[in-house]
């Protein structure tokens, strides 16, 4: 792995240099989104997740964003087609406007899953019993106000947050201007198909400035600041 731009050349950047080029600002609540997509635009590959297109590459700045971070922001539907499996030392928060907890995570330790949802969501008798209704964040009535989420979770103390998507939520998440920062990740593969772009839903025109740019073996590395 190698930069491009962004930084102090580096031909062989291990991963001490890799949690220094994509280390948050401190003293300030952050909010990260980070995803995967193929040359062509899609964010899953055949089997509708992403995990079909990531590469070690992806995986090693993956693995350091969430070192990195204090806090795991994820849609529900994406924890789910993800098999998503609580993270040791570092809080899962699910988005759900429905309260649905991915059968996956229902057996984590207190604390290690916490959902966000809506109050007139018919789930959350069911998501209070699994997670207890301490983890249960009630932010809004018919959707999740994610201005709201941010900020509660800062106030946990959670300043560094990461969202995993999925397409829907990090679209929502800019649209409403919680998004400090993309980093995403460009595999060089084709698939085709009618797969989802790493933001999906309304249109929207956000735009973006390139703070940090990789390669390794073809596979692009961003980091981009959003506002332009």
């Amino acid at each position: 792995m190698r930069v491009l731009t962004g930084a102090e050349p580096n031909d062989h950047v291990t991963d001490d240099d890799l949690k220094a080029l994509y280390a948050v600002p401190t003293g300030q609540t952050f909010l990260r989104g980070n995803m995967v997509s193929t040359v062509d635009g899609s964010a899953t590959g055949d089997d509708a997740r992403s995990a079909s297109i990531n590469n070690p590459a992806d995986q090693r700045v993956f693995s350091t964003l969430r070192e990195l971070a204090d806090v795991i922001v994820v849609g529900a539907g994406s924890a789910k087609a993800e098999k998503y499996a609580p993270i040791e030392g570092t809080p899962i928060v699910l988005v759900s406007r429905k309260a649905q907890v991915p059968e996956s995570l229902r057996d984590a330790a207190p604390g290690q899953v916490l959902l966000a949802t809506c109050s007139r969501s018919d789930g959350l008798a069911t998501a209070s019993e699994i997670l207890g209704e301490e983890n249960v964040l009630i932010l809004g009535s018919h959707r999740v106000d994610l201005p709201q989420l941010k900020t509660t979770l800062a106030d946990r103390g959670w300043t560094s947050q990461l969202c995993e998507g999925g397409p829907h939520l990090l679209r929502d998440l800019v649209f409403q201007g919680c998004v400090d920062e993309l980093t995403g990740t460009t595999v060089p593969r084709l698939v085709a198909g009618a797969y989802p772009r790493i933001t999906e839903g309304a249109p929207l025109d956000v735009p973006l400035a390139l703070r940090l740019l990789l390669e390794d073996d073809g596979t692009l590395l961003g980091r981009w600041s959003l506002g332009g």
